[in-house]
């Protein structure tokens, strides 16, 4: 099996994970980049208010996304784009949560994504002092990135995966997971409440 995934990044208006105003997203096949894509979103109503801290962050305000697809509009796209991918994230578990909250808050059923944390992924390939984003890619041959950029910080961690996989000479995620020790998470189900809701 080649080594296959998509790396996924979102952005968040505020502290709430259904908050998502930004998504980029990176396929990989046979380790290589071979699609990219990135846009704004209209976070969930009620989850929707910007925070100062969080604009800090990644520069995006309301103004920016007033004309961006919502995310009931998008959610199409971006899970036609990941297809049946394990996808690949730099803290997968928040990326992961973001992307099942903001379904939740539109009534939408997430797919049952399974996933890789590039953070692990490098804890175990670099001897680092730090293993925030930029740090990690810069080890993988990758710097001089727009952090906090989604569709940047997605290419970034693809490319953490990629160089991890060479190193470790893994085949595909699932070899890369057994050689470092980590494991390819699989999805929690869903309960019947909200399969029925």
């Amino acid at each position: 099996m080649p080594l296959d995934f998509t790396a996924i990044d979102f952005e968040t208006a505020n502290s709430s994970p259904a908050s998502a105003c930004a998504v980029g997203l990176v396929r990989v096949r046979g380790g290589e980049v071979v699609a990219t894509a990135g846009w704004l979103i209209q976070p969930p109503p009620g989850h929707d208010e910007f925070m100062e801290w969080n604009v800090r962050i990644h520069g995006i305000r309301p103004e920016h996304v007033a004309t961006a697809p919502s995310w009931a509009d998008q959610f199409d796209r971006l899970c036609a784009f990941a297809g049946a991918d394990v996808l690949v994230a730099h803290n997968a578990g928040f990326d992961l949560n973001v992307l099942r909250r903001a379904a939740e808050a539109t009534g939408q059923i997430c797919p049952p994504y399974r996933s890789l944390c590039s953070l692990q992924v490098a804890r175990k390939t670099y001897q680092l002092d730090s293993y925030r984003l930029p740090l990690a890619a810069a080890a993988a041959g990758y710097d001089e990135f727009s952090h906090h950029d989604a569709l940047a910080d997605a290419r970034a961690c693809a490319h953490i995966v990629v160089d991890a996989a060479r190193r470790a000479a893994a085949a595909d995620v699932f070899a890369l997971a057994d050689a470092l020790s980590l494991r390819v998470t699989e999805p929690a189900l869903p309960t019947l409440e909200r399969a029925v809701a």
